[in-house]
């Protein structure tokens, strides 16, 4: 619908206009523009400010938006509980905790006969807890403490926020590591659509900024199978190098750096890519300079990346991938043939809509409908 209103009309008496035309009640309502490519962009939060103010110009579209803003100032966070497969899940009860026995990194031992990286990313397990509204100026250790507040919080038995690690949350798995919880919400950017998600620690936790959070597995020796993952810190304050991640999975475990291998798995493709030594790919000093960086291609290392750990001393070969990377490939490999079995029916259906009934066939790519939507830039 449109609506002609004052350019000097505010926010809030514009929502009421709208409302009212809409047939709409209640006062659980917000705007948000249209941006450029048609869709709903950030929300007209402040509604004492006029819509000449907040660039709103003749011919824009306004959405109404079922939900009440927070007030100037806050965030309204969606929260979810994350449960890694891995024994370091929460504590359902004191007695719990009690009869276990945690070991290095604080993360339980245990091995699984089937827990391999795949299993691990295809089966994160997020549980909403609901939302909360917080100031931008609040830290990350309040965030955590009214989020312990919510109502389906109280089935976990959490000692305190320290031992809560939070990420943001994107397309249903955690993201970005968010790691000072002194640190100011606003500082860390995460804009009004942002949502976290807090995973249980068995210790407290004080991460700095060059550290880096990674999920490593020990290869299971004569199997296709990893042991369950296993939490490692990395000082990468030296450089994100090849060398000094395999010298520190190496201490980790133990072993001599000259006896293991290390791969990261890229679960969205069922692959493991070897990181092995610069060193001894890299001949040209200017050239390494230049590629010795796990934060680049081809391995764009970030927090919560599963590293897989081979022991060349119980086993000496090359393979990384697991029965479930098999199958997770097979099923890739299903769904893009029956995409071009699909492809190739239209095509030929295509080709007999308007071919001639005695004219041989030409082969002709698909052929598809086209709208173009210019929009008011002004």
């Amino acid at each position: 619908m449109e609506i002609i209103v004052e350019e000097t009309l505010s926010v809030r008496d514009c929502l009421k206009i709208m409302l009212e035309k809409s047939g709409l009640l209640g006062d659980a309502w917000h705007l948000r523009k249209m941006d450029w490519c048609y869709e709903a962009g950030e929300p007209l939060c402040d509604e004492d400010a006029t819509l000449k103010e907040l660039t709103i110009c003749s011919g824009d579209t306004l959405l109404l938006i079922e939900g009440k803003l927070p007030p100037l100032g806050f965030l309204t966070v969606p929260i979810w509980w994350y449960q890694p497969q891995h024994p370091s899940g929460h504590w359902k009860s004191h007695q719990d905790r009690r009869n276990c026995t945690p070991s290095q990194g604080g993360i339980w031992r245990a091995i699984s006969a089937q827990g391999a990286p795949g299993d691990v990313h295809a089966e994160v397990s997020l549980h909403y807890l609901g939302d909360i509204d917080i100031s931008e100026d609040a830290t990350l250790m309040e965030l955590k403490s009214q989020a312990m507040t919510l109502p389906s919080f109280s089935e976990f038995v959490i000692p305190s926020p320290a031992f809560l690690r939070a990420w943001t949350v994107e397309s249903k798995r955690p993201s970005r590591l968010l790691r000072a919880d002194q640190q100011q919400l606003k500082e860390y950017k995460l804009g009004r659509r942002t949502e976290i998600c807090l995973e249980p620690l068995q210790k407290e936790e004080n991460l700095g900024p060059q550290d880096v959070l990674l999920r490593t597995q020990m290869r299971l020796p004569g199997e296709r199978a990893y042991a369950l993952p296993m939490n490692m810190v990395w000082d990468a304050a030296r450089g994100w190098t090849a060398g000094s991640l395999r010298q520190r999975v190496a201490d980790f475990y133990s072993l001599p750096v000259e006896k293991i291998e290390i791969a990261k798995y890229f679960p969205e493709k069922f692959e493991w890519l070897p990181i092995s030594s610069w060193n001894q790919q890299i001949t040209k000093r200017k050239k390494k300079k230049k590629q010795d960086n796990l934060q680049g291609a081809p391995y764009h290392l970030k927090d919560g990346d599963t590293i897989g750990v081979k022991n060349l001393l119980a086993e000496d070969d090359d393979d990384f991938s697991t029965v479930t990377d098999d199958i997770g490939k097979e099923k890739q490999k299903q769904l893009a043939l029956g995409k071009r079995k699909s492809q190739e029916a239209l095509r030929v259906q295509s080709s007999h809509v308007f071919s001639g009934a005695e004219t041989p066939a030409r082969p002709r790519g698909p052929e598809a409908s086209l709208s173009i939507h210019v929009g008011s830039f002004r």
